[in-house]
């Protein structure tokens, strides 16, 4: 008599995933271009800098007043 009971090799839906995309990520160049509009209190805290630039044509280092995009100065214009 041959064996009633046939052996199955079921992969569940875990097990068959493959990964497929590799992801290569810079953190130390997403933090440097994270900070680069932004002024370091020096605790671990940052307040956004005027995204305005000077006559001279260097950026404005001043931080920003309220929800504007720019310093007290530029946000006249």
């Amino acid at each position: 008599m041959k064996n009633k009971y046939i052996k199955f090799n079921m992969k569940t839906r875990s097990q068959t995933r493959l990964q497929r995309y590799t992801v290569e990520i810079d953190f130390d160049g997403a933090s440097e271009a994270w900070k680069a509009n932004k002024i370091s209190n020096g605790n671990g805290t940052y307040i956004y800098r005027c995204s305005s630039t000077k006559r001279d044509g260097l950026p404005c280092c001043q931080m920003v007043s309220g929800r504007s995009d720019y310093c007290k100065r530029h946000s006249k214009k």
